[in-house]
């Protein structure tokens, strides 16, 4: 799901670098290009994750565009932000990777 999202986020903002586009796409762009280059290996994921809803958000609101594609995107942000990095990623070999295990508790019943 990260380098899924990476590779959208940089085929997304590519092209808006080739033409003239107003200096809020450029900038859009820029943000989209850099945080794709850190989801690919999975760098700082959940902050990313995060950055790429506010961004995606603000491009709903400014820009325009393929609405659903960017809400789509933004979703996946979201989503990446919750599960974080994964065990193949940059994140999980600097700072280890961590499971959620559920204890099995009893449930006492006081009658």
């Amino acid at each position: 799901m990260r380098v899924v999202l990476g590779a959208s986020l940089l085929l997304r903002a590519t092209p808006a670098f080739g033409s003239n586009p107003h200096i809020s796409t450029t900038i859009i762009s820029a943000f989209l290009t850099g945080f794709g280059l850190l989801l690919i290996p999975g760098l700082w994921t959940p902050l990313v994750g995060v950055l790429v809803a506010l961004l995606e958000i603000l491009q709903i609101m400014t820009i325009g565009g393929d609405r659903w594609a960017t809400v789509l995107l933004g979703t996946i942000g979201c989503a990446l932000a919750m599960l974080g990095p994964g065990l193949w990623s940059v994140d999980a070999r600097l700072f280890g990777w961590k499971r959620v295990e559920p204890s099995l508790r009893k449930i006492s019943s006081n009658s």
